[in-house]
C-alpha cells in the first residue's frame, strides 16, 4: 500500500489544489502520512537525532537490558503487558520540563530549537486541515487551547535490539489520544504498522528527513467523524535499534473537546418542521435546509 506523501512546497505554490486535496484523503481515509519540504532545518533534524542515540547509549541502554522486561524474555513465553521500548517525555508547551530531566545541555538546546520550529509546522498543518474541512482555520488551535494554549509535549524512545522479537511487542497496538502527532523517526530501521482496511501496513523508515504525521482521537472527535485516528503498532526488531521521536501537538487538559459545529448535521428538530421547510426549498440545496434546521433548533 502506498503511503501518502504531501510535498509542502506545492501547498502555497500552482499546484496547491493537488496538494490540499491529498492531505484531505490522507487525514479522512488513512490517519497517517509523511511530509516531505516541510522547512524544518535539516541539519537540527540530524542533531536532534545524533544526540538522542547518544543519551541512550549512555544513559538508558544499560539499564534497559537490566530491567525485568528485558530478563523476562528467558522465560521463552510470549509477553502480552509490556512493550521493548525505554522512553523519557518532555514537556514544551504551555511549561517546559526539560531543565529537570538529566540531559545535556546540547541536547536541551537543540531539542528546543527542533520544537520551537516543529510548533510552527504543526499549526500551519492544523489550519490546512481546517481549510479542508470547511471551517474556520483557526478551529482547532482554538478548540485545543482551553484557558491558555494548546499543550505540546514528545515522547523520547528507543527500541532496543530484540533477541527474541517474537516474544513482546515494540509497543503494544493503540490510537493516540491527542491532536496531531509528527514523528521524527529513524531512517534505518523499520518496525512502525499502521492499521487500514483489516490489514498492517509497514511504515517504512524516513528517507530524506521527511517527518511522519498521524491523527489522534481528539481531531477525529473534532472533525466529527470525518478525520480518523488509524490504530498502530511497533514491532520488536532483531537487527538494529529503533529510533521514535514523536511529538504531540494536544488539547490543554482544561480543553472542552467537542465536534466542530459546523460540522454537525441537524438534530432535535420535529420531523414536521422539516416538512415545512423543505416544501418551500425542496429544490434548493439540502445544506442550506440543514443550516436552517440547526438554527430552528438552537432556537434562532
Amino acid at each position: 500500500m502506498e503511503i501518502p506523501v504531501i510535498d509542502f512546497s506545492k501547498i502555497e505554490g500552482e499546484n496547491t489544489g493537488e496538494a490540499m486535496a491529498l492531505l484531505h484523503e490522507a487525514c479522512k481515509n488513512f490517519g497517517f502520512f509523511m511530509i516531505e519540504n516541510h522547512g524544518i532545518d535539516k541539519d537540527l533534524m540530524e542533531k536532534v537525532k545524533h544526540l538522542v542515540n547518544l543519551h541512550y547509549e549512555e544513559n538508558m541502554q544499560g539499564e534497559f537490558f537490566d530491567s525485568e522486561t528485558a530478563k523476562s524474555l528467558a522465560n521463552n513465553e510470549y509477553i502480552s503487558g509490556k512493550d521493548w521500548e525505554t522512553t523519557f517525555f518532555v514537556w514544551h508547551r504551555p511549561n517546559s520540563n526539560i531543565n529537570e530531566l538529566t540531559l545535556s545541555k546540547d541536547l536541551s538546546k537543540t531539542m528546543d530549537a527542533y520544537i520551537d520550529q516543529l510548533i510552527k509546522l504543526a499549526e500551519k498543518l492544523s489550519e490546512l486541515m481546517c481549510e479542508n474541512l470547511g471551517i474556520q482555520r483557526n478551529s482547532i488551535m482554538e478548540g485545543f487551547a482551553g484557558g491558555s494554549a494548546p499543550s505540546v509535549g514528545t515522547k523520547v524512545a528507543i527500541y532496543p535490539e530484540c533477541p527474541r522479537p517474537e516474544l513482546i511487542r515494540g509497543l503494544r497496538e493503540h490510537t493516540d489520544a491527542g491532536g496531531i502527532i509528527l514523528l521524527l523517526q529513524d531512517d534505518k530501521v523499520p518496525g512502525l504498522e499502521f492499521f487500514k482496511d483489516g490489514k498492517w501496513v509497514k511504515i517504512p523508515p524516513s528517507i530524506n528527513n521527511r517527518l511522519f504525521v498521524n491523527t489522534g482521537d481528539q481531531l477525529e472527535i473534532l472533525s466529527n467523524g470525518t478525520y480518523k485516528s488509524a490504530l498502530h503498532r511497533v514491532l520488536a526488531m532483531k537487527d538494529g535499534s529503533r529510533l521514535s521521536i514523536a511529538t504531540f501537538y494536544n488539547p490543554a487538559g482544561d480543553a472542552i473537546i467537542s465536534p466542530s459545529p459546523q460540522l454537525l448535521l441537524p438534530n432535535h428538530f420535529r420531523f414536521q418542521d422539516y416538512l415545512d421547510l423543505y416544501t418551500k426549498t425542496k429544490f434548493e440545496e439540502k445544506g442550506l435546509r440543514f443550516e436552517s434546521m440547526k438554527s430552528m433548533a438552537n432556537g434562532h
